[in-house]
């Protein structure tokens, strides 16, 4: 399972570049049914594992819930992904092709929301059609800005879930609290209603004490 703290292997552009891995080196990859705690984790891990085999990621498609329209599952993949469409110019003529950087990719990773809160890859693509290049340069310099902002969100969610976990312990304190002046309620009720029923008692003996020395 990968936790938020996995914000700590995204690139900086502060920091010394990392080699990149070496021939024997093993690359942590992805495989279906890992889980992470967001989705946030989950891409930079991606994000990483893209950067270390040799390609750059591509944040695509996601499915939202009819219910409240949160996203629910999320595609991640390479930036050669699909193909270029050639646009044409008012006049319609083709514009000047550009250098092709698609190349229809399938190569990709399909994340799910599940009950349990954890986001798991429900699908794994390995695979590229095209060469792999480690250039830690190169790729870090495309994914700086994302990763900042990446980060940015991460440590807004664990400040978010600090101030959540305030609330939650004051609250459970103060539920603590009612909960002791109710036992000391329902114990004073008890007393009065035992209080009463004595009463009702000694005055049942004095009525009959009453009674008899009438018939007497």
């Amino acid at each position: 399972m990968y936790s938020d703290n996995s914000a700590s292997m995204a690139p900086n552009s502060s920091q010394s570049e990392e080699p990149a891995p070496s021939e024997g080196e093993a690359v942590l990859e992805p495989c279906e049914g890992m889980e992470f705690d967001s989705e946030d984790a989950a891409k930079i891990f991606y994000d990483e594992y893209a950067r270390r085999v040799g390609f750059v990621m591509r944040v695509m498609s996601c499915r939202r819930s009819e219910r409240d329209g949160k996203i629910i599952a999320r595609r991640l993949g390479c930036n050669k992904e699909g193909y270029r469409v050639n646009k044409r110019d008012q006049e319609g003529a083709l514009r000047k092709p550009k250098p092709i950087t698609r190349e229809g990719c399938k190569a990709m990773i399909y994340l799910k929301y599940n009950k349990s809160g954890k986001w798991v890859v429900a699908k794994f693509e390995k695979e590229h059609n095209h060469p792999l290049v480690v250039s830690p340069r190169e790729v870090r310099h495309t994914t700086d800005e994302k990763d900042r902002k990446i980060q940015e969100l991460t440590l807004e969610l664990r400040n978010k879930r600090r101030i959540c976990a305030a609330y939650k312990e004051q609250l459970t304190a103060f539920l603590k609290i009612i909960e002791e002046h109710s036992e000391q309620i329902t114990m004073k009720v008890q007393n009065v209603m035992n209080n009463l029923k004595e009463y009702e008692h000694v005055q049942q003996e004095h009525q009959r004490a009453g009674n008899l020395r009438i018939q007497g």
